[in-house]
């Protein structure tokens, strides 16, 4: 015997896993938009650290070059005659010399002061430094490609949202070993032979009005005398 108590129960029980089953799948789109927008993170995080090491061997590669001569591209050898240390002449306050852009680039984003606040130890009202230059990571990079494969300049454009800055400060006298190493600032024993500086070099990652993403690094070379 039927019982009218049960009628229409089949399609509650229907309704209602089909419910459950929404609400699962629904909470699995989510679960996985949010990993996937934190492994994006994630991989902006770690493309900025990497631009901020760029930022320290061009700040690097900028005091050999001073200190061993400007290259002379045609007789393919260094011009020794040029050879100094170099010197803290330039006022900082945070402007950056833009190298390879400017404001009509099409990914512009304006990095002043950006690096230069990212130190807590600097005092950011004005300091003395060797130079203080801003280049754009993803410009670099398909300057570089115009002459390669499609492909690798596709994808260095897309980089063009990351930017590397690097100001150097000199330290001052210190022992020479051919390694780097701690020195504090406004070492003068005259009787050291060698120089230090310290490089200090950002990676930064801006679009538009959106807050930047910003690393800083920083070594130490000490040139001898």
């Amino acid at each position: 015997m039927r019982n009218n108590k049960e009628k229409g129960f089949a399609l509650i029980l229907s309704i209602v896993l089909m419910l459950a089953m929404s609400l699962m799948g629904g909470g699995l789109i989510i679960i996985a938009s949010g990993d996937h927008s934190s492994n994006n993170s994630s991989e902006d995080y770690q493309q900025t650290f990497y631009v901020a090491e760029t930022a320290l061997l061009e700040g690097e590669r900028y005091l050999l070059n001073k200190f061993l001569g400007p290259w002379d591209s045609s007789k393919h050898e260094r011009d020794k005659t040029k050879r100094a240390l170099p010197d803290d002449t330039i006022k900082f306050k945070g402007k950056m010399e833009k190298i390879n852009y400017n404001k009509a680039f099409k990914d512009f984003y304006e990095t002043d002061n950006i690096c230069f606040q990212s130190f807590s130890d600097i005092n950011t009202n004005e300091i003395n430094v060797v130079i203080a230059d801003s280049y754009n990571f993803g410009k670099m990079l398909a300057d570089g490609f115009k002459n390669k494969k499609k492909e690798y300049f596709d994808e260095a454009e897309d980089l063009q949202k990351y930017y590397f800055d690097y100001f150097i400060t000199k330290i001052g006298a210190a022992p020479f070993r051919g390694s780097g190493g701690s020195v504090k600032k406004g070492a003068n024993n005259l009787g050291n032979d060698g120089m230090a500086y310290r490089v200090h070099g950002c990676g930064i990652r801006g679009v538009g009005n959106a807050d930047p993403i910003v690393i800083g690094l920083e070594s130490v070379v000490v040139l001898p005398k």
